[in-house]
C-alpha cells in the first residue's frame, strides 16, 4: 500500500499535466494488469489533466464496461446505470479528439 502511495505522491508532484497524465496513465495501466480495483481512479486522473485516446483510454472503457457487466449479473440497476453514464462519457471525449484531430 504504500509504494502505491508513493507513486502516487511522485505523479502529483510531477511539473505539467501532459507528464502527470502520462504518468497516471502508465500507473492505472499497471494496477490494471494486476487486476486492482485502483486502476479506473488512476486513470479517471489521467483523463482530467489530458484528453487522449491512448492505451489508459482503451482500458478505462475496458474496466467501465467490466464493471457495467457485473452489476447487470448482480442486478444493480443504479450501478448499470454509473457505468453506462462513465461509458457515455468516454465516447463524448472520443468524439471531441477526434473532432478536434487530438487523439
Amino acid at each position: 500500500m504504500d509504494t502505491k502511495k508513493s507513486e502516487i505522491t511522485k505523479v502529483e508532484k510531477t511539473a505539467t499535466k501532459a507528464e502527470q497524465a502520462k504518468l497516471y496513465e502508465e500507473l492505472g495501466l499497471l494496477y490494471a494488469q494486476k487486476n486492482d480495483d485502483e486502476a479506473i481512479p488512476i486513470l479517471e486522473k489521467s483523463l482530467e489533466r489530458k484528453l487522449s485516446m491512448g492505451d489508459g483510454y482503451k482500458k478505462l472503457m475496458s474496466l467501465y464496461n467490466e464493471k457495467r457487466k457485473e452489476a447487470a449479473r448482480n442486478g444493480d440497476d443504479a450501478g448499470i446505470d454509473k457505468y453506462m453514464n462513465k461509458m457515455d462519457e468516454m465516447r463524448s471525449v472520443a468524439k471531441k479528439l477526434t473532432i478536434s484531430g487530438d487523439k
